[in-house]
């Protein structure tokens, strides 16, 4: 017979303080908006974070475990007042035994499916990113397929395998959309199963069907948790710890170009190598690199990587439009101790969490220079999401969204830049509750 279930949190710091678990379903309509939200804003911004609906079985289970997913919808009401909405829901609801069980009730270690008390029919949290897809919403979490919710109502509908279609047992949490073909680029790892060094790589058509599907074997079973894609390549590197991508195209002269976070650390601190050893989350320093490849030599294609930006940042993001091809314009969290944070007054209600970021930049390769906006001094940031304005095909014309921590008020904003004039927030929606760390989210214009 299982163990009984805990009855409350631990006492740990990824449990404790803005990161204690949020256990909110509902809906709040009429959000308190400061500034000026543009009207040519229509859309949804949906986002996941790991949120555990009930206590662990283990007591220092890390952070990215559970899953809520938010939907918060910024667009015109019918009298022409801006109405922002954010609606809350767990996500996914397991099936388990044919009935109904709410995830994270009876599991074990975070992805270790051998220190459940009682197996599962499905494991996922579906608790990393989320994307817009032929009419649905795919929760996503690399160790499983998607699952699929209503864009409305946020209701989950269940596992979805592309109507059969998906040949791997797992799906990234990192699909690309190609921005002139509308195709979905994909790949699992550890697509076999627990252990496998086997990747699957495939590209779905915007209806659904699968175009193309590649086995490949890696030399070693290991994470791989983002990648980038060109019009034609793909390639490796040395051992160490890459983390998300900014972009990657084909330059005229046919070499090509990839920019992403890299540290020579473990930024996943909390699971330690095979003698035990990790780094202090404090001494963790991710900077944008570049990459150029030279496709064609025959032996050293790769030379040494360039660092775009040297600050200590991560999450890119860009105008998604240009994804795949020449581009200037990065999106980042940026941490900058000398803007002004008082983290004597964050420290004690921060708890637990990947690195903190006091700051969003913009980075202009074509100019090389960067700008800076700081939220506050009690407020860092969670990634960004881009929003085209509409109406305009130049590359970085348009918005910047970010939900922002506020630790003096325990409570979550939502902060609008204008990136024609990115040092100030044009528009602060307040939420009348606190949003836990998430991972990553995804703006869906209602055109």
């Amino acid at each position: 017979m299982a163990s009984p279930a805990p009855q409350h949190f631990p006492d740990r710091p990824q449990f404790s303080g803005f990161m204690k678990p949020c256990r909110f379903e509902g809906e709040v309509q009429h959000l308190e908006v400061h500034g000026d939200l543009p009207s040519d804003i229509d859309g949804t911004f949906y986002r996941v974070m790991p949120d555990p609906q009930l206590p662990p079985f283990i007591d220092n289970d890390p952070i990215i475990s559970g899953s809520m997913e938010t939907e918060i919808s910024v667009h015109f009401g019918s009298k022409m007042a801006l109405w922002p909405s954010s609606k809350n829901m767990f996500a996914p609801k397991n099936l388990f035994e044919g009935g109904l069980l709410t995830n994270f009730f009876h599991t074990g270690k975070y992805r270790n499916k051998f220190t459940d008390a009682m197996e599962f029919a499905v494991r996922s949290t579906a608790n990393t990113n989320i994307v817009s897809f032929n009419g649905q919403l795919l929760a996503l979490k690399e160790d499983s397929p998607p699952y699929a919710m209503d864009p409305e109502t946020l209701e989950t509908k269940g596992l979805y395998t592309f109507d059969g279609q998906l040949p791997s047992v797992t799906f990234t949490a990192h699909p690309k959309t190609d921005p002139v073909t509308g195709e979905l680029v994909c790949f699992g790892y550890e697509a076999k199963g627990d252990g496998s060094p086997d990747i699957c790589y495939y590209t779905i058509d915007p209806d659904g069907k699968f175009t193309q599907t590649v086995w490949l074997v890696s030399p070693v079973c290991g994470m791989i948790h983002d990648f980038a894609v060109t019009e034609n390549w793909w390639f490796t590197y040395k051992n160490s710890f890459p983390g998300h991508t900014a972009n990657a195209y084909e330059r005229d002269d046919g070499k090509i170009v990839f920019d992403l976070g890299l540290s020579d650390n473990n930024v996943f601190y909390w699971w330690p190598d095979a003698e035990g050893n990790s780094p202090e989350p404090d001494k963790l320093h991710t900077q944008l690199t570049r990459f150029t490849i030279n496709p064609n030599a025959e032996e050293e294609y790769l030379s040494a990587p360039d660092i775009l930006h040297s600050g200590n940042s991560e999450f890119y993001r860009i105008d998604e439009r240009f994804s795949g091809r020449k581009y200037n314009h990065s999106y980042f969290d940026l941490m900058n101790p000398s803007l002004g944070t008082d983290f004597a007054a964050i420290g004690p209600v921060m708890g637990g969490g990947y690195p903190p970021y006091n700051s969003l930049a913009h980075h202009d390769e074509s100019t090389g220079k960067t700008e800076v906006y700081f939220p506050g001094r009690t407020h860092l940031v969670q990634e960004p999401v881009f929003i085209p304005r509409r109406g305009s095909t130049e590359e970085g014309d348009g918005y910047l969204m970010v939900l922002v921590n506020n630790y003096r008020t325990l409570s979550s904003e939502l902060h609008l830049l204008d990136c024609r004039d990115f040092t100030k927030a044009r528009a602060i929606i307040l939420l009348p509750l606190r949003l836990r760390a998430g991972l990553h989210g995804n703006w869906v214009d209602n055109n």
